[in-house]
C-alpha cells in the first residue's frame, strides 16, 4: 500500500517538475580558465542542475530547473561575465528525470533537515520528500548527472531500497535497477600520440549521454569506459571514437560492473530492515572485514588512482588505500556481499590488466566493528549517543599565535565542533568533530575564508571514531599499525617530508588561468601548496616527495592545457637578507644571534659578521618573514635593519665607460695638437722646398742642406732633431695612457682568434711607435747626418679619432638605462600593514619599509595610494587605475577576491589586501626585470666597420709583410734600385742594414697609410649628422644603433591605446530616446554634463568635456546626492540647468532643427511639428522656476537594478555600439531612458595613412593590444590593418616580438605604455610616442616628439637614407686604401710614383675630410610631411572589411577569421569603403572632422557612425 502511494506521489512530482536543457554558443573564450571560470559561475547560479562547456565548440549545454531559469536569463548570465552568448535555438529540449527510494540506515537520533539539505546539495538531485516515520527518502534525480549509487556514496546514511524495489512493478523498479546496472568496456584505441589526443577523446566520449566514465590510457593504447547499455551501445562508442579520427576495436567484452547475479540474488533476500535491525547496522558496526592484498605491477600514481577508482565503484567495497611503496592494498568490504577472492579478482581485473594480486592475510574482522556477540554485552546506549570523528587540517599562512588564536576561536563555534587544537610549529590543526553535524570538507572551508590555505592532511586516513562512553574499546593492532606504516603522515612531519620546486608555465593569458592552475593542482594528492606568478609565468609547490614528483606535477599542468617546465635551481625561491646589526661588542654576540635564529624554523642559514656587523641570513618565505627575522634579532638586545638596497639601475648607465673614453679622448687631444701643428709646419716647409728645388734647379745635396737647416730639423746631437724628440715625446703618453683600452681590448680579441678595428689599431701605432724609436736610436747611434724619417704623428691622430667615437656611442648607450631609473621609481617604498581580529575588527596600523612586507601580511591601501605589492582584495570595493600594466585607460572596479598589482594606483575607496608576491615576484619587479634583459641581451650590432676589419686587419698585415720580404729581395738582386729610391741614403751604412731599412720603411708606410682612421670615421660621422636632423625634425634617435638598424625592419609592431588611437575616451555620438517636445537634446547634455562634473571616471570626464562643447559654456548646473557604484553607473540629483538654456537660445533652436531629423528615433514627426514643439519648449522653460531631476546614467544592469526597462531596438543600438569597439552609456532622468551616450577612444586622423605607407614601403603592420578583440578588429578595419593580436600581457608582448624575430624578421615596436617598455626594449628598434610614459620613452631606441605616426614612416626613411649615407662613406675610405697602399709598397716606383710619408698623412687626413663632408649632405634631408604624402597616397587608401582582419587572441598563433561574408555583403561593403574614401578625402582636405551632419551621411544611412564624427 505504502509502495503504490509513494509511486503515485513520484508521478505526482514529475509532473510538477520540469527540467529542460538548452545549448547557448559561448564566443570569446581563450583557454580552458575561461572554461572552467563560466562551469563554476553559472553552476552555482539557482536552478542550474548542470553545465557543461566546450571550448572547441564554442558551446554551454546547461540543465536547469524551468520554474527558476529561462534560456533567455542564462544567456544574460553568460553575457554579463564579459563572453558573448548567443541563443540559437531558443526552444529548450526537456531532461528525463528519475525516481529513487532510498531506506534511512543510521541510528534514530538523525537530523533530517541535515540529510535533506545535503541531497539537494547534490549535483543532478531535483527534488526530494523525506517521510521521517517510515524512514524513507523519495529523491528524484536526473540519470544523466547522478546515480541513486553516487547518492549512497555521498550520503552513507541511506541505501537502495532494494526490497521495495523487488515487490514494486512498474517504473520505479525499471530506472532503479537501471542504475545498477553500469558495463565497463576496455577498447584498443590506436593513433594517439600525446596527451591531446587522450584528453580529445575523453573530452568527446565523456559527454556522451549514457557513458558514466572514461579514462584512457596513452601507454597501454586503450580507453576503460563505464557505460550504462540501456542509454548507449558499444557500436554507438565505437563510432564515436572513430568520428574524433581513432580507430578503435573492443579489446574485452562489456562486464557488468556493480552487482554480479549472485550479489543481486543476496540482495534480494536480505530482509527489509526493521529499525532495530538498522540500529545494528550503524555505520561504524556494520560486519565489514579487512583483507589486506600484495599488488606486484603498480609503477606510478596512475596505477594506484586506477585501483582505487575501478574498486569504490564496487558497492560492497566501503574503503581502500592502496600504498605504492608497500605494493599494498588494505580493502574494507562487507562480508556479506563478496569474499578477498572477488575482490583478488576484481583487482586484475582493473586496466591494463598487468597486475598480479595476492591475500596477504587472511580475513579479520576489524575491531572497530565488533561481532555481533560483543555488540550484545555492550550497553546500547553506546550507539545513540553522538559519536566523534577527529580529523587533521594542514593550514598555511599562519605566521604568529594571533593567527592560532583566532582561527581556533572561529572553528570552535561552528556546530558540531567538539574541540579544535591548532599547532602554528606543524602547521596544522586538529579538530574533533561530530559527523553527523559537520564534516572535514565544510572545517576547511570555514578555515579558508579566514584567509589561510587548507587542506586536509589525507583523505584515505582512516577515521577514529570515539564513542562516548566508559567502556573502553580494544583497536586490533595489526590493521592499525599496517595503516600507521602506510599512510603518509602530512601534518607532524610535513616540514620534513615536504619539498619546494619551481615549474616554468608558459600560455598564461589572464587572472583565470592562475586561477585554475591554483585550484587544480591543490587537488591533487601530495601537494601542499600552490603559489602561481603571472608575470614571472612561473608556479611554486610544496610537495610531499614521497608521494608525488616535480615532473607529474608539470605533467597535470600540461594536461590542463598549459606549457610546463620544471625549473632544475630550486634555491631561487628562497628568501635571502641582508642586514646591518648594531649593538654587538663580541663573538659572542655573534654567536648567540646565529644560533637563536638557525633554531628558527623555515632560516636555512645564517652568518653574521662582527667587522662590518652585517648578517645575511637565508629562508623559507612561506614559513617566516624578514619583519619576524628582525623581530627576533631585536628581541635579542641588537638593532637590526635592511641594508639599503640601490633602487637605481647603475649597473647599466655605462658611467665608467663614458668616464674612461672621455679620459681617453682628451688625453689623446691634448698631446695630438701640438703633433698635428708640427706636422702640419713640416708638410708646409717640405711643399715649399719642393718648389724650390722644382724652379731652381737645386742639387740633392742643397736641398739636405737647406732642410737640416730648417729650425726643426737642427740636430741636438747627430741623428736626432728637435723634431723627432718633440714627436717622440708627445707620443709616449699617448701611446701608453690613451692607447691602454685599446690594448686591453686588442689582447682579447686575438685571445678570442678575431681581429678588429682594436688590433689594426694597436698593430698600426705600435709598430709605428716601435719601429721610429728603433730607427732613432740606430741614427743617434750611427751619428747620422741626416734625420730619420720617423712616424710619431700616427698615434695620436689615430687615437683622438677613434676614442671620440666610442666616447660618442657610450653616451648614447648610457641614456638606455635611465628607463630602468624611472620604472623602479613607480615602486612604493612603505606600506602599511594591519592586524586583524578574528571578526576582522581592526586592531593596528604599522609602516614599514616595503621590502619588509611578507607573504601573507594585510596591508592597507588608502584612495590614491599605490599598491605596493601584489596581493589579493579582502575587503573594501574601489576602482583602480592598471594602465601601468595593461596599457588601458579605464580603472578597474576591484572587489573581495580580486587581484591587483603592484604600481596601480587606488582611485577611489578604502581597501585592505592580502600580500600574495612580494619582493622580487612582484609585477613591477618582473616588467624591470624584462626591460633589463632586453636591454642587456641586446648585443650591439656588430659595426660594419667590424666586419670589415675583420677581413682588413689580415690583409694588411700580409701586405706590409709582403713588402718587406719583397723589397728584401729586390735590395739583394738589384741594389741599385733601393739606393736611387731611398732618401737620404748614406754610404757610410753597410748595404744589408740599408736594404733592411728600406724594406722596413715601405711596410711600415703601407701598415700606416692603411689607417682605419676613415674607415672608423665613416659610421660615427653619418651617425651624428642622422640624429641631429631627427631631432630637428622632432624624432630623438638614441645613438647609432637604432639608427642603422631601422633600414632593415621588416615587421612594425604598433600598440592600440595612445598609439593608433589618441588613449583618451571622446563621446562619438549622442542619441536622443524621447521626443523632443519632452526634453529636448541640449537640456538633456546640460543634465548630463553637470551629473558627470563631479564624476572622476575617464567616462565621466569625456562626457562633461563634450557637454560643455556643445553647450558653448564653461560652467553647469549644481549636483547634489552624488553616488558612484564602481563598474555600473551613478546617480545623483540636478538643479539649476535652466540658465544654460536660455544662454543662446534662437542658435540652439536652429541647431536642434538641424539635428533632429538626424537624431529623433521616430522620424515620422514631420519637421515643421519638430520646430514648433522646440519653440513651446522653450517658452516652457522659461516660465518654469528651478526644476530638480533625478539622473541615473551607467550600463544596463545599473538601469535594470533601477527598474527601467530596456526595450529591444535601445539594447539592439547598445550592441552595434559595442561591436565597433565604444562603451555606451545610458542616461535616465525621472525614472524614464531619455539618452544614449556612445563613447570611444577615437583614432588619431594620420593613422590610416601612415599605415598605408608604410605598408607602400614593404613593410608588415601588426596591431598589439591588451584590450579585447571586438575593440581590436574594429580599430584595426579602420586604419587597414589585417593582422591584429588581442588581449595579450605585456610578458606576450615581449614573446611575440621574440616569436616574430625568430622568424628571421627585424621588428619596430611603436608604443607609447609602460605595459610596452619590454617590448620595446626586446624590439630591433623601440619606437616610443612622445606624450607616452616616461618608462617607455627611455625603454626605446627612438623617440617621436611629436604624437604623430607619420614619423614613424620619417624615422624609418632616415634611416634608409642615414645607411645609404655610410655605405658612401665606406667608399670613400676605402678607394683611398685600395689606391694609396699600392703606392706606398712602392708598386708604382718605376713610372717615378713614390710616396713620401708626409704625403701619407696627407693623403689621410683628406680620406677623413671627404667622409665628414659626405656626411654633411645628410643635413638636407627633409621629413615626409602631412599634406604631400596625402595627396600621393589618397588614391589607395581604403578600409579593411571585417573578414580581412584575422584576430589572435594572446600570444596564441590560432587565428579568429571573421565568418566569410557572402557575395552581396561583399559589394555592400566594398561600395561602403567607396563612399567612405569619399568623405575621407573630403574630411582630409578640410583636415577637420565637420561637426555638423554632412549631406552624403544620410545616404550611406549609420555607417558614417565608423568614422567617429561626433553627431
Amino acid at each position: 500500500m505504502r509502495l503504490n502511494q509513494e509511486c503515485k506521489e513520484e508521478i505526482k512530482m514529475d509532473a510538477s517538475i520540469s527540467v529542460n536543457s538548452v545549448t547557448i554558443s559561448v564566443e570569446g573564450m581563450t583557454c580552458n580558465s575561461c572554461v572552467w571560470t563560466i562551469e563554476q559561475h553559472i553552476g552555482n547560479v539557482n536552478g542550474v542542475h548542470h553545465i557543461k562547456v566546450s571550448l572547441e565548440e564554442k558551446n554551454a549545454t546547461i540543465i536547469y530547473d524551468s520554474k527558476l531559469q529561462t534560456p533567455k536569463t542564462l544567456q544574460e548570465a553568460i553575457d554579463d561575465m564579459g563572453f558573448d552568448a548567443i541563443l540559437r535555438n531558443p526552444n529548450p529540449l526537456p531532461v528525463l528525470t528519475d525516481t529513487v527510494f532510498l531506506t534511512v540506515t543510521a541510528p534514530l537520533a538523525l537530523p533530517w533537515d541535515h540529510i535533506q539539505s545535503t541531497l539537494l546539495k547534490i549535483r543532478g538531485v531535483t527534488d526530494i520528500k523525506i517521510s521521517p516515520q517510515q524512514r524513507t527518502a523519495v529523491v528524484t534525480i536526473i540519470p544523466s548527472i547522478v546515480s541513486a549509487n553516487q547518492i549512497i556514496e555521498l550520503v552513507p546514511d541511506l541505501s537502495l531500497d532494494i526490497g521495495t524495489l523487488e515487490k514494486n512493478s512498474g517504473t520505479c523498479e525499471d530506472h532503479s535497477m537501471a542504475q545498477a546496472s553500469e558495463v565497463m568496456l576496455k577498447m584498443k584505441v590506436e593513433g594517439m600520440t600525446c596527451h591531446s589526443c587522450t584528453s580529445t577523446i575523453e573530452g568527446k566520449i565523456g559527454k556522451l549521454q549514457g557513458v558514466q566514465r572514461i579514462k584512457v590510457s596513452l601507454d597501454s593504447q586503450e580507453a576503460t569506459i563505464i557505460y550504462q547499455p540501456h542509454l548507449i551501445t558499444v557500436e554507438e562508442i565505437k563510432k564515436q571514437i572513430e568520428a574524433v579520427g581513432f580507430p578503435a576495436y573492443v579489446k574485452k567484452q562489456p562486464k557488468h560492473l556493480k552487482l554480479g547475479a549472485i550479489d543481486v540474488e543476496r540482495l534480494k533476500n536480505t530482509p527489509v530492515k526493521s529499525p532495530e535491525g538498522s540500529q545494528q547496522r550503524s555505520p561504524s558496526y556494520t560486519n565489514d572485514l579487512t583483507a589486506i592484498f600484495i599488488i606486484d605491477g603498480m609503477h606510478c600514481k596512475s596505477c594506484v588512482s586506477n585501483i582505487e577508482n575501478a574498486l569504490s565503484t564496487l558497492q560492497y567495497v566501503s574503503s581502500i588505500v592502496i600504498s605504492l611503496e608497500n605494493r599494498s592494498a588494505i580493502v574494507k568490504y562487507s562480508a556479506s556481499s563478496a569474499t578477498p577472492e572477488t575482490l583478488r579478482r576484481a583487482i586484475e581485473a582493473v586496466s591494463p590488466g598487468q597486475y598480479t594480486v595476492s591475500i596477504a592475510s587472511e580475513v579479520e574482522n576489524t575491531s572497530s566493528s565488533l561481532s555481533s556477540s560483543s555488540l550484545q554485552k555492550i550497553p546500547l546506549n553506546i550507539v545513540t549517543q553522538p559519536l566523534t570523528q577527529e580529523t587533521v587540517i594542514n593550514i598555511d599562512g599562519m605566521t604568529c599565535n594571533s593567527c592560532v588564536q583566532s582561527i581556533e576561536g572561529v572553528i570552535s563555534k561552528k556546530t558540531g565542533v567538539k574541540s579544535i587544537q591548532v599547532s602554528l610549529e606543524n602547521s596544522n590543526g586538529t579538530i574533533e568533530y561530530d559527523p553527523l553535524l559537520t564534516s572535514p570538507e565544510t572545517l576547511k572551508e570555514a578555515i579558508e575564508d579566514m584567509g589561510f590555505n587548507a587542506a586536509l592532511s589525507d583523505i584515505n586516513e582512516p577515521l577514529r571514531m570515539i564513542a562516548q562512553t566508559s567502556l573502553e574499546m580494544p583497536l586490533l593492532p595489526s590493521t592499525n599499525e599496517l595503516n600507521k606504516k602506510m599512510t603518509p603522515v602530512h601534518n607532524k612531519d610535513e616540514q620534513k617530508t615536504s619539498s619546494k620546486c619551481y615549474i616554468q608555465v608558459t600560455g598564461m593569458t589572464c587572472a583565470s588561468c592562475v586561477a585554475n592552475i591554483e585550484r587544480n593542482l591543490r587537488r591533487e594528492e601530495g601537494i601542499y601548496s600552490v603559489l602561481v606568478a603571472l608575470m614571472a609565468g612561473k608556479a611554486e609547490v610544496r610537495y610531499n616527495p614521497t608521494i608525488i614528483q616535480p615532473p607529474l606535477i608539470s605533467e597535470f599542468i600540461r594536461e590542463l592545457g598549459f606549457g610546463a617546465t620544471v625549473i632544475e635551481t630550486a634555491e631561487e625561491g628562497d628568501g635571502v637578507l641582508e642586514l646591518v646589526v648594531r649593538g654587538m661588542t663580541c663573538a659572542s654576540c655573534v654567536h648567540k644571534i646565529e644560533s637563536t635564529l638557525t633554531k628558527h624554523r623555515g632560516i636555512f642559514y645564517c652568518s653574521v659578521a662582527l667587522a662590518t656587523n652585517k648578517a645575511h641570513i637565508k629562508y623559507d618565505p612561506e614559513i617566516i618573514g624578514p619583519r619576524d627575522i628582525i623581530h627576533t634579532i631585536e628581541s635579542l638586545g641588537f638593532e637590526a635593519s635592511l641594508v639599503k638596497k640601490d633602487r637605481s639601475a647603475s649597473h647599466l648607465d655605462h658611467k665608467r665607460e663614458i668616464r674612461q673614453w672621455r679620459r681617453s679622448f682628451l688625453v689623446s687631444l691634448f698631446f695630438c695638437i701640438p703633433v698635428m701643428g708640427l706636422m702640419i709646419y713640416m708638410m708646409v716647409m717640405d711643399h715649399h722646398l719642393a718648389t724650390l728645388h722644382h724652379n731652381q734647379n737645386m742639387s740633392n745635396e742643397d736641398m739636405i742642406n737647406i732642410h737640416s737647416s730648417m729650425f726643426l730639423e737642427r740636430q741636438i746631437f747627430p741623428g736626432l732633431s728637435i723634431m723627432n724628440l718633440l714627436s717622440f715625446l708627445l707620443c709616449v703618453p699617448v701611446q701608453f695612457f690613451g692607447g691602454w683600452h685599446f690594448y686591453i681590448q686588442a689582447y682579447k680579441a686575438l685571445k678570442h682568434k678575431t681581429a678588429n678595428m682594436d688590433v689594426l689599431i694597436v698593430l698600426a701605432t705600435t709598430i709605428a711607435f716601435a719601429y721610429s724609436s728603433v730607427i732613432l736610436l740606430v741614427a743617434a747611434y750611427e751619428r747620422a747626418k741626416v734625420n730619420p724619417i720617423t712616424f710619431f704623428d700616427t698615434p695620436p691622430m689615430l687615437f683622438v679619432f677613434i676614442a671620440l667615437g666610442r666616447w660618442l656611442e657610450h653616451i648614447a648607450k648610457g641614456k638606455t638605462s635611465e628607463a630602468l631609473a624611472k620604472l623602479i621609481s613607480l615602486q612604493a617604498t612603505e606600506a602599511t600593514i594591519v592586524t586583524l581580529n578574528s571578526e576582522n575588527i581592526l586592531l593596528s596600523e604599522e609602516q614599514v619599509d616595503v621590502e619588509l612586507v611578507q607573504r601573507g601580511d594585510i596591508i592597507k591601501v588608502v584612495p590614491g595610494g599605490k599598491f605596493p605589492v601584489d596581493g589579493r582584495v579582502i575587503e573594501g570595493h574601489s576602482m583602480v587605475d592598471e594602465s601601468l600594466i595593461t596599457g588601458e585607460a579605464m580603472p578597474v572596479a576591484k572587489k573581495p577576491g580580486s587581484t591587483v598589482i603592484a604600481g596601480s594606483v587606488n582611485q577611489n575607496g578604502s581597501i585592505l589586501i592580502r600580500a600574495t608576491h612580494v619582493g622580487a615576484d612582484t609585477t613591477l619587479s618582473q616588467i624591470v626585470k624584462l626591460v633589463e634583459e632586453a636591454q642587456t641581451s641586446k648585443a650591439p650590432i656588430q659595426q660594419f666597420a667590424d666586419k670589415l676589419s675583420g677581413y682588413f686587419v689580415p690583409f694588411i698585415v700580409l701586405v706590409s709583410i709582403a713588402t718587406l720580404l719583397v723589397w728584401i729581395i729586390i735590395g739583394f738582386q738589384n741594389f741599385e734600385i733601393v739606393e736611387s729610391y731611398f732618401p737620404g741614403y748614406n754610404r757610410s751604412i753597410s748595404r744589408t742594414e740599408t736594404i733592411i731599412r728600406f724594406a722596413f720603411q715601405a711596410s711600415i708606410t703601407v701598415l700606416c697609410i692603411a689607417c682605419p682612421c676613415s674607415l672608423g670615421l665613416a659610421t660615427p660621422t653619418a651617425v651624428m649628422v642622422g640624429t641631429g636632423v631627427g631631432a630637428q625634425n622632432g624624432i630623438l634617435i638614441k645613438g647609432g644603433e637604432p639608427l642603422e638598424m631601422a633600414h632593415k625592419v621588416k615587421v612594425v609592431v604598433f600598440d592600440k591605446t595612445g598609439t593608433i588611437t589618441h588613449g583618451t575616451p571622446v563621446v562619438s555620438q549622442v542619441k536622443v530616446l524621447v521626443e523632443s517636445n519632452r526634453i529636448s537634446r541640449n537640456k538633456i547634455l546640460a543634465i548630463v554634463g553637470t551629473a558627470e562634473s563631479n564624476s572622476e571616471h575617464p567616462l565621466g570626464a569625456a562626457v562633461t568635456k563634450y557637454c560643455k562643447q556643445e553647450l558653448d559654456t564653461e560652467t553647469l548646473g549644481t549636483c547634489i546626492d552624488f553616488q558612484v557604484v564602481p563598474g555600473c553607473g551613478i546617480s545623483c540629483k540636478v538643479t539649476n540647468i535652466e540658465g544654460l538654456l536660455h544662454k543662446n537660445n534662437w542658435k540652439i533652436e536652429e541647431n536642434n532643427i538641424k539635428n533632429a531629423s538626424l537624431i529623433q528615433i521616430d522620424a515620422s514627426n514631420e519637421p515643421s511639428s519638430t520646430s514648433s514643439s522646440m519653440i513651446i519648449d522653450a517658452q516652457l522653460s522659461r516660465a518654469v522656476s528651478t526644476q530638480q531631476y533625478k539622473v541615473l546614467i551607467g550600463n544596463r544592469e545599473w538601469m535594470v537594478r533601477n527598474g527601467l526597462i530596456i526595450n529591444n531596438e535601445i539594447d539592439d543600438s547598445m550592441t552595434e555600439h559595442e561591436r565597433k569597439g565604444r562603451t555606451a552609456v545610458l542616461v535616465a532622468v525621472d525614472d524614464e531612458l531619455c539618452g544614449l551616450i556612445a563613447i570611444a577612444d577615437t583614432v588619431k586622423p594620420e593613422a590610416e595613412l601612415a599605415v598605408h605607407i608604410l605598408k607602400s614601403m614593404g613593410l608588415e603592420v601588426v596591431l598589439m593590444t591588451g584590450d579585447n578583440s571586438k575593440t581590436a578588429r574594429s580599430i584595426a578595419s579602420q586604419v587597414g590593418i589585417t593582422k591584429v593580436f588581442a588581449e595579450v600581457l605585456p610578458s606576450h608582448k615581449v614573446a611575440k616580438v621574440k616569436q616574430l624575430q625568430e622568424e628571421g624578421k627585424q621588428v619596430a615596436m611603436v608604443g607609447d605604455g609602460i605595459n610596452d617598455s619590454p617590448a620595446l626594449a626586446m624590439a630591433n628598434v623601440g619606437i616610443a610616442i612622445g606624450t607616452g610614459t616616461d618608462v617607455a620613452i627611455e625603454a626605446a631606441d627612438v623617440v617621436l616628439i611629436r604624437n604623430d605616426l607619420l614619423d614613424v614612416v620619417a624615422s624609418i626613411d632616415l634611416s634608409r637614407k642615414t645607411v645609404k649615407r655610410i655605405r658612401i662613406n665606406f667608399v670613400f675610405a676605402l678607394i683611398y686604401n685600395l689606391v694609396g697602399i699600392p703606392i706606398a709598397a712602392g708598386v708604382f716606383m718605376p713610372i717615378g710614383l713614390v710616396l713620401q710619408p708626409w704625403m701619407g698623412s696627407a693623403a689621410m687626413a683628406a680620406s677623413s675630410v671627404s667622409v665628414v663632408l659626405s656626411s654633411l649632405f645628410l643635413k638636407l634631408y627633409r621629413k615626409p610631411t602631412y599634406e604631400n604624402t596625402e595627396l600621393h597616397a589618397q588614391s589607395q587608401i581604403g578600409q579593411k572589411s571585417p573578414s580581412e582582419i584575422s584576430v589572435h587572441i594572446g600570444i596564441d598563433d590560432t587565428s579568429r577569421n571573421s565568418p566569410k561574408l557572402g557575395l552581396l555583403d561583399r559589394i555592400v561593403n566594398y561600395s561602403r569603403a567607396s563612399i567612405n574614401s569619399l568623405l575621407s578625402d573630403k574630411r582630409s582636405l578640410n583636415s577637420v572632422v565637420t561637426s555638423e551632419p554632412d549631406k552624403h551621411s544620410l545616404l550611406v544611412g549609420d555607417f558614417r557612425e565608423d568614422d567617429d564624427t561626433t553627431l
